[in-house]
């Protein structure tokens, strides 16, 4: 299973399936984070966290956890 995780900095992936439950799900759905949808990786801070990534032509930034809960192809 690849996550948003494991995608390299410049490259875009599809998001297949949001994994976690309840109000962390329904968080990363609301930032429009959705089945089917292409997220680019834009910027991994020094340490890893947080991940910028551009989703829907807006950039956002996420926890490393949260990104590790987005299955990709």
């Amino acid at each position: 299973m690849k996550t948003l995780r494991d995608v390299a900095i410049g490259d875009s992936a599809k998001v297949v399936k949001l994994h976690g439950e309840g109000a962390v799900r329904r968080r990363i759905m609301d930032m429009g984070i959705t089945r089917g949808v292409e997220v680019h990786v834009r910027k991994v801070a020094p340490l890893g966290d947080p991940v910028e990534i551009t989703v829907r032509g807006y950039e956002l930034s996420i926890r490393k956890a949260d990104a590790e809960m987005i299955e990709v192809e």
